[in-house]
């Protein structure tokens, strides 16, 4: 845990296994973690780990998106590529902490965002290359399908406002796929494989991490230009990001740091 008011590291939260990806609902105050090494999703109020509670869910979980209106948590679930169980999407009720809900996917899950203007899940699928929607409400199914061309998506973001999706891909570009037209986007190119993004509906910047070679990327998301390269360190995947403050924190494996940017 890190204080963003300080950029202070405070302490780890010890008896989550394996984790993938953390997720910090404001409208709750509460944390979900993915706990790969356990296929469980953790979950506790913001500042009290001491209260963590656990549900298994239907695969070794990765990305996560909330759904605050209905409690839904939805967990892109990931597998083995020689492993023949189906790849899910799990929805877990976080107020009763109970798994409802395993949505069959059509391949191999990626990250995860919530829209609250539609009330539905996007969720990026690795091969085929698509994006799928979930209904949290009704969550039976897939609800609608988006193809993209280009390899691998695999980060994802929101414009809720503009009504249009960032999704970045393996093959090293950047799309975004319209809510109302589902057209995508001509592609932007990327420093590296992408892996964690986020978008800055402030600056309207969108910031792309890549591990290999290490930076990240920051994108004018008006004009779709990429407007810095920040280099970080190799290996450096993973991103945090503060919208009250404009801060990105850029965790480096090799050094066992923490980066903090400022984006003015």
């Amino acid at each position: 845990m890190i204080d963003t008011r300080t950029d202070e590291y405070l302490r780890s939260i010890p008896e989550l296994i394996g984790v993938a990806g953390v997720l910090v609902s404001n409208e709750k105050d509460m944390v979900f973690t993915s706990n790969r090494g356990e296929k469980t999703v953790g979950i506790f109020p913001h500042g009290q780990e001491g209260k963590l509670e656990k549900v298994r869910v239907g695969g070794d979980p990765n990305g996560l998106a909330f759904d605050p209106s209905l409690n839904n948590l939805l967990v892109a679930n990931v597998s083995k590529p020689d492993d023949p169980v189906p790849i899910t999407a799990s929805i877990v009720d976080v107020k009763n902490n109970i798994l409802t809900a395993d949505v069959l996917m059509p391949g191999r899950t990626r990250w995860t965002v919530f829209d609250k203007k539609s009330e539905r899940f996007y969720i990026n699928i690795a091969k085929p290359s698509q994006i799928v929607a979930v209904v949290s409400r009704d969550p039976d199914g897939v609800a609608a399908a988006y193809d993209i061309p280009a390899t691998g998506p695999h980060g994802l973001d929101i414009d809720i406002e503009g009504r249009r999706l960032f999704c970045v891909c393996d093959q090293r570009v950047l799309f975004t796929l319209d809510l109302q037209t589902n057209k995508t986007s001509r592609p932007s190119d990327l420093s590296g494989p992408p892996d964690v993004i986020f978008y800055n509906s402030r600056l309207k910047h969108l910031y792309v991490a890549s591990g290999h070679p290490g930076a990240i990327d920051v994108f004018d998301t008006v004009r779709l230009k990429r407007l810095q390269t920040v280099k970080t360190e190799q290996g450096a995947h993973t991103i945090g990001y503060n919208l009250e403050s404009n801060k990105v924190y850029a965790f480096l494996p090799e050094t066992h740091r923490a980066s903090v940017y400022v984006d003015e």
